[in-house]
């Protein structure tokens, strides 16, 4: 007989049981579900973790952020500490006036300087001191000391005054070429007098800044700050953060002629590497080296133009010459109308005194000349400028 293995008979469920072995199923299922969730979430509660700890404990994020303003703050203290003992008050008396009355009123003045050496010499603006009599300077303890002009350079605006004495410390120079926009400046001085030794923290608003002083003259190259200034505090340092001289705070501007718009936050300062040429060559010299033509002249305006019947709107007329200078010498003559200097037009954005005093004493320039319809071109070697 042969054997023939069969297969196990497959066992017919009840619809009773089925019902029972899907619920339970369903239960095994969740809870194995349950089981996978969870493992697959946990994990990402750490990120949640690890940024809370980031923020907690800021090791990476806050502490650097804190530490430059420690730094920022303790760099301009120390600044200050650095150059405060240096800045002085000038104090300019001018010359008494007498009043409808009959009385005599003494007139005074203010500005700020600051020490550029341990004999005495102090740098400050020029129209803090022009036409005083007499100039005194208070020094950072209170101590009030005469001084004399030793010389003044206008165009800077800028002047040396002397104390006959030992001074307590010294401000060092910085370089000006430099700074940046937005880098962090301290202005000290005395504004209106009456507030010896304020501090004010500014930013570089700009450099090369250009303003018109006077029809024929520009003063060029300001560093442009919006650290408070005010009347009292031209002549004083601006300073940056290694407590380095990078300008002479000398103007600010309130708004635009004919304008009723009103400014704040516009101060200008005279940068450092023209301050500190023209300081150096006022105590050696006297004066500043600047080049010499030998003319007197007069600005062509349109209106002046029409009424005189020049040919020309724009320029400089020559009215004279100074004999044997060096005008004379190159074969100028009075009534020649000067339009340009090494090619560079003369016109109201580009005065006479910017564009000749861009050379110096020395030097062999050509010109444009305008004379009987004719242009004429010759050169011109200039001379040095002695103050009068």
């Amino acid at each position: 007989m042969e054997w023939q293995q069969t297969p196990p008979q497959k066992r017919r469920r009840s619809p009773f049981q089925l019902i029972i072995l899907l619920v339970l199923s369903g239960i095994i299922g969740g809870l194995v579900g349950g089981t996978v969730v969870f493992a697959t979430t946990e994990p990402q509660i750490s990120p949640v973790v690890v940024e809370r700890e980031i923020t907690v404990e800021p090791v990476g994020v806050a502490a650097p952020i804190q530490s430059i303003v420690i730094d920022i703050n303790s760099a301009i203290t120390q600044s200050v500490g650095t150059v405060i003992p240096t800045v002085v008050t000038v104090v300019s008396h001018f010359p008494s006036r007498t009043t409808g009355s009959g009385n005599t009123v003494e007139q005074n003045g203010s500005g700020s300087g600051f020490i550029i050496s341990l004999d005495g010499h102090i740098v400050t603006n020029n129209h803090v001191v022009d036409g005083a009599d007499r100039i005194e300077v208070v020094l950072f303890d209170g101590t009030i000391l005469p001084v004399e002009l030793v010389g003044t350079e206008p165009y800077a605006d800028l002047a040396i005054l002397f104390a006959n004495t030992s001074m307590p410390a010294i401000a060092e120079w910085g370089n000006s070429d430099l700074l940046k926009p937005g880098e962090t400046v301290i202005a000290i001085g005395s504004p209106l007098g009456d507030f010896t030794n304020t501090v004010t923290v500014g930013v570089v608003s700009a450099t090369e800044r250009t303003l018109e002083i006077t029809q024929d003259y520009f003063l060029e190259g300001l560093i442009q700050t919006d650290a408070a200034i005010n009347q009292g505090n031209s002549g004083g340092p601006l300073i940056n953060l290694d407590g380095k001289v990078i300008g002479i705070n000398s103007l600010i501007v309130r708004g635009n002629r004919g304008s009723s718009a009103v400014a704040e936050g516009l101060g200008f300062a005279i940068p450092s590497t023209l301050s500190r040429e023209v300081a150096d060559q006022l105590i050696k010299k006297g004066f500043f080296s600047r080049p010499f033509m030998g003319i007197h002249w007069v600005w062509i305006t349109p209106e002046l133009a029409a009424r005189y019947e020049i040919p020309l709107e724009e320029g400089v007329l020559i009215t004279d010459v100074v004999p044997g200078g060096p005008a004379e010498q190159a074969g100028i003559i009075e009534g020649d109308i000067l339009t340009s200097i090494m090619g560079q037009q003369i016109d109201a954005s580009h005065p006479f005194r910017n564009v000749l005093f861009a050379y110096s004493p020395g030097e062999t320039i050509q010109l444009e000349l305008f004379r009987n319809g004719q242009i004429l071109s010759p050169d011109l070697v200039l001379g040095e400028m002695h103050p009068s």
